[in-house]
């Protein structure tokens, strides 16, 4: 981590050369002296620290000076940070004076809030006073800097240059997922064991273990069964549950509940016998799969109390559990059914290695590559998650040094080691460019099993300077790069991408555990969960990263009035009612706040924010999502002006929010908040996320609510937008949508009462936009001057539109669309030819038009008055209508009389059509006497009850 660290400052030193930060130090006497001797000497350190990070892992010595490196470099971030900001507030006082005195020169009178609780940081202090003691810290560090860079000689580091830090790669539309070698034979027995009939002792379902060291795939090989179709078929329900240790039947009963109906009250309640009453009642007479992944240390009661419910499952039920411990199966009086996962013969563990390395063995050339690499697979001892990463590793050595280089690593030697399978995985690790390394050792601030978003983890990495550029823009990109790199190298896995390209992922326990061997002492995690608070230690004054679990009540300065230094306090799977704010006093090196809390609790969280959180002048990201007992932010958030990230998800007795001094903001997250003013953030014209903005009504007061026009300079907003119109907001201005060409995803909600007949037209988005939701529209028309001009739209969503217009939009012009859904439109009573993009007068001429042209899904569901869906006659075959429809779902269409002859052209794979009597009486299968048109189609599923979009 040095590395990265000293990279940063070095960067920092560079950028105080600028001359609007320097001439405001220019009265105080060797700062430029200094800066120059710190540049200096961390370049010379620069050298070696590559060096140094692979030797602290043998050398204890080396550790120490890395850790005092790290120390120092710290703190001197700290005091560069001080120093811009305090430049920085001053440019905003004066641009602030300067604007209100041309206003008052015009006889306007108006307020720029400028609280006094801004100067808890500077407060009142001889502005000469403070710079003067800024120097004096950084000689002071100097000082200290000079004795590691002497002490360094010591140790006979070598000088490393390092290659770029990210190689290019060559661009890929998704992320590859996982494939599985040589598990063939124990899928095969526990498939047989999952569905055979017998087996099973009267009231208790089968308990089925897979045992195996950690990194051995039992998860892997768990996800394969559980996912199987046959399985699928086979059992009512399946849940599955990740245990990890402490083994806490409160949250593993929740999970359970969850799985088996996720809108169940009951999930909420943090009462066991309430959570197992509600397990009983919900499996009762179902066969179920449960999965309880990952299982340590439970006690005999415990497991004893989880299974009763369970015994009222149906015959057939099935517990699949996967452990390290086969002290876990005898406690579960399950050691007839131990499936004990061996390692990966060498055939296998070779093909694994080979498949992640993107290597192929092809010509007499490969033979060196080939020698070498079985050699390195043999030190994979068969572990699957060994032989995975160390492919992943070779991707980018393309020469033969490069290979024997990781196989002749001193790592391989270590002895120290807690577990060998660490050993392979440091050489990855150690692999890894040094600001890579620092985003993944952050990984380990939360637990095990936990869903990484990519977006949310690029925030806190950002948050806390790890991602090398100068930018914004930069920064972000250097984000997702890293962030590929990691999942290239195997260090993230279960990679999922939703339709709208975010990505969730996990990360291997094993991987975790490492994290936490190389973090020791830096980032701490106190669980106050059941079962956890008796293995606590005391977090000391060395902790960087400090994560809270299962906290209940209020945070005072007694949970860890040692740690003067953090830079991250995160409060997961918590539910906090108040702060103390001696705390927040002390937290003066924040960067990362998170109080979070659940958000299943409905009236919950912190009530106030002590204003003493406007002296934390370093933080880059809040999260308070979910606190919904807070009704106002104290106005010393105003002088936070390093803040980039502000959550404010579900705070919906939030009412005023003044944005107009935190010029750094990025990303602001405000949804349910929906009587939130958005104060001046119309000035926040580099703002990139925004996610909700609810265009408002005034108040009783006369005071106006957001308007439409606030969206306008706005133009940086990238991702993913909603807007929703709320009734009786001032509609004056349109906003300008259309400059704002990085946002790829637009959602328009419009509720009851709100003013739509125009709008729709003025709400003109880019034509860059790739998906389109509009939800509850009541004007006259859907179609606009714009829906030609979405070329690049994928997906598009119309739900709950109660318009009296009889003509549909013509969509069928929408040259990339891919997937339509339309549902609740109350009024509609016929879908015309305009709905394919044409006319009756252009149906018969007999030029060439293709309707729909990458149309691929295709939805219409409850339309309780549609009764009618005109086809095209075209005798000269001009007109080509939805040539990649492979998907169609009809739902809840009672008085829809038939479908068009067009879509039997279509190359349809699935045909549903559900909760349509008229149209299941005319295909009905064998009967129906339109059913030859539909025969050929592969999928056909008529009257079976399922979900539609």
């Amino acid at each position: 981590m040095a590395e990265a660290l000293v990279n940063v400052l070095l960067e920092r030193l560079a950028n105080l050369a600028i001359d609007k930060v320097q001439k405001e130090f220019k009265l105080v006497t060797g700062v430029k002296t200094e800066v120059k001797n710190l540049t200096r000497n961390l370049k010379v350190i620069e050298a070696v620290l590559e060096d140094a990070e692979q030797r602290q892992v043998m050398d204890k010595r080396v550790r120490l000076w890395l850790d005092e490196l790290n120390e120092v470099s710290y703190e001197m971030d700290d005091v560069l940070d001080e120093w811009t900001t305090e430049v920085l507030m001053k440019q905003m006082e004066k641009q602030e004076n300067q604007v209100e005195n041309a206003l008052v020169a015009d006889k306007k009178k108006v307020c720029f809030p400028f609280p006094a609780s801004c100067c808890f940081c500077f407060g009142q202090v001889n502005q000469v006073s403070r710079r003067r003691d800024i120097a004096v810290r950084i000689k002071d560090l100097n000082e200290r800097l000079a004795l590691i860079e002497k002490e360094k000689q010591s140790f006979n580091f070598q000088n490393t240059t390092r290659g770029p830090e990210l190689p290019e790669r060559q661009k890929t539309t998704s992320l590859p997922g996982d494939k599985t070698f040589g598990r063939d034979k124990e899928r095969s027995v526990i498939l047989g064991k999952l569905l055979s009939e017998g087996s099973q002792e009267k009231g208790v379902p089968l308990i089925i273990p897979i045992v195996g060291m950690g990194g051995m795939g039992k998860t892997t090989l768990a996800q394969l069964v559980y996912n199987d179709q046959k399985v699928k078929t086979y059992f009512d329900k399946r849940i599955w549950v990740c245990v990890s240790d402490p083994f806490e039947d409160i949250k593993i009963a929740k999970a359970i509940v969850e799985g088996l109906d996720k809108n169940s009250p009951s999930r909420n309640s943090n009462e066991l016998q309430t959570l197992l009453e509600c397990i009983f009642e919900l499996i009762e007479g179902k066969k179920f799969l449960l999965v309880l992944d990952d299982v340590w240390s439970p006690t005999l009661g415990q497991w004893e109390e989880l299974i009763k419910p369970l015994r009222n499952g149906a015959m057939g039920s099935r517990i699949l559990v996967t452990t390290r411990k086969e002290e876990v199966a005898t406690l579960m009086k399950a050691t007839a059914q131990i499936i004990h996962l061996k390692q990966l013969s060498e055939e296998f563990s070779l093909s694994l290695f080979y498949y992640h390395a993107d290597f192929e063995i092809s010509s007499d050339e490969s033979k060196m590559f080939q020698d070498v690499g079985e050699k390195i697979v043999k030190k994979c001892d068969g572990l699957p998650l060994v032989a995975k990463t160390l492919g992943s590793l070779m991707r980018d050595k393309k020469t033969i040094k490069e290979w024997q280089d990781v196989l002749s690593s001193k790592i391989w030697e270590l002895e120290e080691i807690e577990t060998h399978v660490f050993r392979p995985l440091l050489l990855s690790y150690h692999d890894l460019a040094s600001a890579i390394k620092r985003c993944l050792l952050y990984c380990v601030t939360f637990p095990k099993d936990y869903l990484f978003d990519r977006e949310y983890l690029i925030e806190l990495w950002m948050a806390q300077d790890y991602l090398n550029a100068k930018g914004y823009k930069e920064k972000n990109k250097n984000g997702q790069k890293y962030f590929e790199n990691l999942v290239m190298r195997s260090f993230f896995q279960n990679i999922e991408v939703n339709q709208y390209g975010n990505t969730n992922c996990k990360m291997h326990d094993i991987v975790h555990d490492l994290l936490q061997y190389l973090t020791k002492n830096k980032c701490y995690t106190m669980d106050y969960g059941p079962g956890a608070s008796d293995r606590m230690e005391e977090a000391n004054d060395k902790v960087h990263h400090l994560t809270l679990l299962n906290v209940y009540g209020s945070v005072s300065l007694s949970y860890f009035h040692n740690c003067k230094k953090l830079r991250t306090l995160a409060a997961l799977d918590s539910s906090i009612s108040s702060i103390d704010p001696e705390l927040i006093v002390q937290l003066k090196c924040l960067r990362t706040l998170n109080l979070r809390q659940l958000h299943r609790l409905y009236e919950s969280g912190i009530e106030e924010i002590p204003k003493e959180i406007g002296r934390l002048i370093h933080l880059r990201y809040i999260d308070l999502s979910y606190n919904t007992r807070m009704a106002e932010l104290p106005d010393t958030m105003s002088s936070l002006y390093n803040l980039q990230t502000l959550r404010l998800v579900d705070c919906r007795r939030l009412r005023i929010l003044d944005l107009g001094r935190l010029i750094n903001l990025r990303h602001l997250y405000v949804d349910g908040c929906v009587d939130l003013k958005l104060l001046r953030i119309e000035r926040l014209k580099s703002l990139q996320r925004l996610d909700t903005f609810y265009v408002q009504a005034g108040d009783a007061n006369n005071n106006e609510g957001n308007k439409l026009e606030d969206l306008n300079n706005l133009n940086q907003l990238q991702g993913r937008l909603t807007i929703v119109i709320m009734g009786h907001a001032q509609l004056t201005e349109k906003a300008t949508l259309v400059n704002k060409a990085h946002l790829l995803h637009l959602n328009l909600v419009f509720q009851r009462g709100s003013v739509q007949s125009k709008l729709l037209n003025d709400l003109q988005p880019h034509p860059g936009l790739e998906s389109l939701k509009i939800r509850g529209y009541r004007g006259s028309t859907l179609s606009t001057d714009w829906w030609s001009s979405l070329h690049s739209l994928r997906l598009l969503t119309l739900v709950f539109v109660y318009g009296e217009f009889r003509l549909l939009a013509p969509l069928g012009q929408l040259s990339s669309l891919e997937s339509l859904h339309m549902g609740s439109f109350v009024k509609l009573g016929k879908v015309g030819v305009e709905f394919l993009g044409i006319d009756r007068s252009e149906a018969q001429t007999k030029s060439t038009f293709k309707s729909f042209p990458k149309l691929k899904q295709l939805s219409i569901h409850n339309m309780p008055l549609l009764e009618e869906w005109e086809g095209v006659d075209d005798p000269e075959n001009n007109i080509t209508i939805m040539p990649c429809l492979s998907s169609l779902t009809i739902y809840d269409c009672p008085m829809l009389k038939a479908l068009p002859d067009f879509l039997w052209k279509t190359p349809l794979q699935t045909l549903c059509i559900s909760e349509s009597p008229i149209l299941l009486d005319v295909y009905g299968e064998g009967v129906g006497e339109e059913w030859a048109k539909i025969s050929h189609i592969p999928n056909i599923k008529l009257g079976q009850d399922f979900s539609h979009p």
